[in-house]
């Protein structure tokens, strides 16, 4: 029988769709000292989920891309110095799980975010996705990547 603490933290748990829906916009900031590969003083672009995901779902079908080319691309669209890699790998995930939420719950393949593009097996944020990696190495191999 769940504690009633349990309840409460099961209610409390937001979906990825509500982690992807977080009404925060895009920002352009000046980093103000040095971490992961962003120097201080560096323009730093602090993505949205729906800039990483509109970048996602430009990536044609059978082609890939990488987080690092990702990263350079959104920051030279903000004219920025670089993108924020946390937030961006954070936001990637939020993708691929809402986006295979969807496809459990009856949405085409067509129509959810092909995270699959962007995301290969042997990165990091793959081994954290709830449903594992079969699914990538699958779509990957439908569309000959």
């Amino acid at each position: 029988m769940p504690t009633q603490s349990t309840t409460i933290m099961t209610y409390l748990r937001k979906t990825w769709a509500e982690k992807f829906h977080n009404g925060k916009k895009p920002k352009v900031v000046i980093n103000a000292k040095r971490y992961a590969d962003v120097p201080a003083g560096a323009l730093l672009l602090v993505p949205s989920p729906d800039i990483v995901d509109a970048y996602i779902r430009q990536i044609p079908f059978g082609a890939t891309s990488n987080l690092a080319q990702m990263r350079k691309d959104l920051a030279a669209s903000y004219h920025a110095t670089v993108c924020c890699p946390v937030t961006t790998g954070i936001f990637i995930r939020v993708i691929a799980e809402k986006a295979y939420e969807e496809m459990l719950s009856g949405m085409s393949l067509e129509r959810i975010s092909p995270f699959w593009r962007i995301i290969s097996i042997t990165d990091p944020v793959a081994k954290k996705l709830s449903f594992g990696t079969a699914f990538i190495q699958q779509q990957r191999a439908k569309e000959g990547v």
